[in-house]
């Protein structure tokens, strides 16, 4: 459904993305979807296809630059080579304003596992997101200026999640209470990366995929988006 684009950051470089138009065409609000640490690969393409068919514009940056991990060591790698702050306010800032500049009145950020971090961290550093939905990640919490997050905020998170423990979304909802951000986050008992297809099939004890919590989440998620970017 998807192609490759080439956008510009706000500091002028250039990023290569995956971009799913729906049959509403360039008219159609906007969607930044964020990967997970796997890289860009066809499972969060798919993601990005399933936003366009419930009438989103949905661009995934390319944050690896091209490389993509099958096995859990080489995803580990990539990712602390990665510069988080680079990324949320230059990769993920400019693949919103290129959605914003070619149509799309609203445009809001989603990501999944290092992709739900980034959806935090853009919460605070993307002035042109509309709305944010974050899937079971975050990063550490002093990097999240809460005071700084003026679009509504959903939340995806596993009780049963090893990677990113769920009593740190406790602190994070009282981080967020406290300044005042409008936000709902969800909790379901589930593992690590309940909604990712593929999540099973990647042999690692803290992963499992929840079909039952996936849909649930994603029901969520469009009603959602669509009160806060379609209306």
């Amino acid at each position: 459904m998807g192609k490759m684009i080439n956008f510009k950051r706000p500091d002028g470089q250039s990023v290569n993305g995956y971009l799913a138009e729906p049959q509403q065409g360039a008219k159609a609000p906007g969607m930044v979807v964020i990967q997970e640490w796997w890289g860009l690969n066809d499972q969060i393409k798919g993601v990005a296809d399933k936003l366009a068919k419930a009438g989103y514009r949905a661009l995934v940056p390319d944050l690896y630059r091209g490389k993509m991990a099958l096995e859990a060591n080489e995803a580990e790698h990539l990712m602390t080579n990665l510069n988080f702050g680079d990324a949320a306010g230059q990769d993920i800032r400019g693949a919103a304003q290129y959605l914003k500049s070619s149509g799309s009145a609203k445009a809001g950020v989603t990501g999944f596992c290092m992709g739900g971090a980034l959806t935090l961290l853009s919460a605070v550093n993307v002035p042109e997101a509309d709305a944010a939905v974050a899937w079971y990640g975050f990063p550490p919490l002093e990097y999240i200026d809460a005071k700084k997050i003026k679009a509504p905020l959903m939340g995806h998170y596993a009780t049963d999640d090893q990677a990113f423990p769920i009593a740190k979304v406790d602190e994070i909802e009282k981080k967020l209470r406290d300044a005042k951000v409008k936000f709902e986050f969800h909790r379901y008992k589930a593992k690590h990366a309940f909604a990712n297809e593929e999540a099973n099939s990647k042999k690692l004890a803290m992963l499992e995929y929840n079909p039952q919590a996936a849909e649930l989440a994603w029901k969520r998620t469009i009603e959602f988006l669509d009160k806060h970017l379609k209306r």
